[in-house]
């Protein structure tokens, strides 16, 4: 392939080494590499070594390193041709744990193909994200039209807590033209995008407490108030009656015009016939662009065996979502304020800040975005992509911000909306995969 391959020439070479691309990802989806479980430590260093030896295969120099107690990531190079731009890419071997095995349909580590789809953890996120980068290796050989940096992350589901060290650490190794990061999604079945806005992250736990023990309810109950009632005081403060947050001070701003029709909403939320959305403006700008805030616990006694027992505190963990133009400390500033202000009855408030993890807005702008979206147009058959926001947060991609100001992050991946990443029976759609593989071989094409 010493010629500049066509996009056909690209299209042949994706379905011969597919077969062996998909092999590959199944042993991959095989390593239980929960990074989450201290106790499976050991296969996540068997998923980084897996990934080292398939990078080897293909005439990669690869190497395991970590920081600070850090899980295992890999580092591996290939060289282009001389004066071509390095493009570093990016994925995480690292899987969310697969929780109860009886909601999933088959064996949560054994890939197992139904329908469109390849089912099993790992299978999308992100194991599929390294196979697309092995794939576009062996699609050009020894041809490469680039130079190839391969960063392969080994905890990047639980917060990536050692990255900003690791990027330092080998801040040469990794410097590159283009950074391309296959954690993300596409916009739907047969719609490519490209992700150019993620919502940051602060959660929050919050401890009301109301007596110094617990008291008997008729006793005391009229006079003093218990923790739980108080506690669900403080959280109906949090938003107004048309359910926007009601934090002062948080920024909001406009979201892309996309439209999301009414039937996919209900259907990919899996909301409950009859539902009425909350906030206002536009369903994107309510799903990308303005801040979102959730209850995602709540310690309190169980209802079955509950005593006539006043509750001397109670305790929640607010998850709030922050919007890209935002910074998590302007947002735990601003959400302490706010439950400082309107905590009832002279209550004890304790505050712990869990984690944060700040937004991103990419200007995604420059020949290389030019390149990424004729790539994705040719191999989704003239789909133009969608540049498409996405209400979760993926922290870690303000750290490559930070460490390389000067090159173009594309942010793309294999999911889809009913990937189901992190729930049960996450699913691969084949179809949208073999896509993904020709769109990246087209990219690296099309940058050198």
């Amino acid at each position: 392939m010493a010629t500049t391959p066509t996009t056909d020439d690209l299209r042949t070479r994706v379905a011969e080494v597919l077969p062996g691309i998909r092999r590959d990802l199944e042993d991959l989806v095989r390593i239980e590499s929960v990074s989450a479980d201290p106790e499976r430590a050991s296969e996540v260093r068997r998923s980084a070594e897996a990934v080292r030896t398939l990078l080897e295969a293909e005439g990669c120099t690869a190497r395991i390193t970590s920081v600070d107690g850090g899980a295992p990531a890999v580092i591996a190079h290939k060289k282009g041709p001389d004066g071509s731009p390095t493009v570093l890419l990016y994925a995480h071997h690292d899987v969310q744990p697969e929780n109860d095995h009886a909601d999933w349909d088959s064996a949560p580590f054994e890939p197992t193909e139904r329908g469109d789809r390849l089912y099993g953890r790992g299978a999308a996120d992100d194991k599929a994200g390294i196979a697309a980068h092995l794939a576009a290796l062996r699609i050009f050989g020894d041809d490469l039209p680039v130079n190839v940096v391969f960063f392969i992350e080994g905890e990047e589901e639980v917060g990536s807590e050692t990255l900003p060290a690791l990027l330092k650490e080998n801040l040469d190794d990794l410097r590159a033209d283009v950074i391309v990061i296959a954690d993300s999604g596409n916009w739907d079945i047969g719609v490519p995008a490209l992700t150019t806005s993620l919502r940051g992250l602060v959660r929050m736990d919050v401890e009301v407490r109301t007596l110094t023990h617990a008291v008997h309810s008729g006793m005391w109950g009229g006079l003093v108030p218990d923790s739980l009632m108080t506690l669900a005081r403080l959280i109906s403060t949090l938003h107004d009656d048309r359910g926007n947050v009601a934090v002062a001070g948080l920024y909001a701003g406009p979201a892309a015009d996309v439209e999301y029709p009414e039937e996919r909403l209900r259907a990919e939320s899996g909301a409950v016939a009859g539902i009425d959305w909350i906030g206002d403006g536009s369903t994107v700008e309510r799903l990308w662009t303005k801040p979102a805030l959730s209850i995602t616990g709540l310690d309190g006694p169980k209802v079955a065996g509950a005593s006539n027992t006043l509750v001397p505190a109670a305790s929640c963990r607010i998850s709030m979502r922050i919007a890209p133009g935002d910074t998590t400390a302007n947002a735990v500033e601003r959400l302490t304020e706010h439950l400082e202000k309107n905590i009832a009855w002279g209550a004890e408030l304790t505050m712990t800040v869990v984690d944060t993890g700040e937004a991103t807005q990419i200007d995604a702008t420059g020949p290389a975005y030019d390149a990424a979206r004729s790539a994705f147009a040719d191999a989704w058959d003239g789909t133009e992509p969608v540049d498409m926001g996405v209400g979760g947060s993926i922290p870690f991609i303000a750290e490559f911000l930070e460490a390389f100001p000067e090159a173009s992050v594309l942010v793309t991946g294999v999911e889809d909306p009913d990937t189901r990443a992190h729930g049960a029976n996450e699913g691969l759609h084949l179809a949208e995969f073999e896509k993904v593989l020709l769109a990246e071989a087209l990219l690296l094409r099309n940058l050198g």
